[in-house]
C-alpha cells in the first residue's frame, strides 16, 4: 500500500470500481430498453408513405408504362454531344409527361396531399437539372451530369426514397445515365 491508500478508509477505496460497474449496468439496461422499444413498440410505417394506396398503385402503373420508352432511348446512346442532348431532352420530356399524368389525380388522403407536392417539386427540380445538362451538351461541354442537392442529400435519393416507401419502384428516376 502507498501512503495515499493508508489515509483512505476501506469503503472509500472501493467506491470507484462500484461506481464504474453501476454506470456500465445502467448503460446496458438503457440500451436493452431502447432496443426493445425500437423493435417492438416504435412505429414501422415509413414517414413518406401515402395512405391512399390506390393512388400509389396508379402512379406505379403510369411510371411502369414509361420505362420501356426510356429503355428504347437508352440503346440510342451516342458520343455526339448534340445527339446526347436530344436524347436527354426526349427522355426528360417523357418523365415530365409521366409526372403530369401521376399528379392529374391527387391522393385522396390528407397526408398524401401534404407530401406528394414535395416529391413532385423534387422531381421537377431534377427535370430542370436534366434540361440544363442538355443545354451544356449543346454548348459543346462534355461534362458529367450534376444534380441539385437538398440539405446535402442528392435530389434523386429523396425521389427514390419516396418511391420506395410507396411501392412505386418504376417512379424512381433513371440511374446509370441521364437518359
Amino acid at each position: 500500500m502507498t501512503a495515499v491508500d493508508d489515509r483512505l478508509e476501506p469503503d472509500e477505496r472501493s467506491i470507484w470500481p462500484r461506481l464504474g460497474r453501476l454506470v456500465v449496468i445502467v448503460s446496458l439496461i438503457g440500451l436493452a430498453v431502447f432496443w426493445v422499444w425500437a423493435l417492438f413498440f416504435a412505429s414501422k410505417e415509413a414517414v413518406n408513405k401515402v395512405d391512399d394506396r390506390a393512388w400509389a398503385a396508379r402512379a406505379e402503373q403510369i411510371c411502369a408504362d414509361v420505362r420501356p420508352q426510356l429503355a428504347a432511348l437508352e440503346v440510342q446512346e451516342s458520343a455526339d454531344l448534340d445527339v446526347r442532348a436530344d436524347l436527354v431532352v426526349t427522355s426528360t420530356d417523357l418523365l415530365s409527361q409521366m409526372l403530369d399524368d401521376v399528379i392529374a389525380v391527387p391522393p385522396a388522403d390528407e397526408k398524401g396531399q401534404a407530401i406528394v407536392p414535395d416529391w413532385i417539386a423534387d422531381y421537377r427540380q431534377l427535370l430542370d437539372d436534366r434540361y440544363a445538362y442538355a443545354e451544356r451538351l449543346r454548348a459543346g461541354e462534355n461534362v458529367p451530369f450534376t444534380e441539385t442537392a437538398f440539405r446535402g442529400v442528392p435530389i434523386t435519393e429523396r425521389i427514390e426514397t419516396f418511391a420506395a416507401d410507396n411501392e412505386m419502384r418504376s417512379c424512381r428516376p433513371p440511374r446509370g445515365s441521364v437518359l
